[in-house]
């Protein structure tokens, strides 16, 4: 399950933390790391999902 977490959040960052840990902190902060640029939005995601 956490390798289809990852592939989504390659391809949408906050949706990713979304999934693995719902509304909260991670996903804003995620939100805001992916409009200041995808990458960073990225690499927050799946360290998110990595850690849990």
């Amino acid at each position: 399950m956490d390798f289809l977490r990852i592939i989504i959040a390659i391809i949408l960052p906050p949706l990713g933390v979304f999934l693995q840990v719902g509304i909260g902190g991670a996903f804003w902060i995620n939100i805001l790391l992916t409009l200041l640029g995808y990458i960073p939005g990225i690499v927050h995601a799946v360290w998110i999902i990595a850690k849990r």
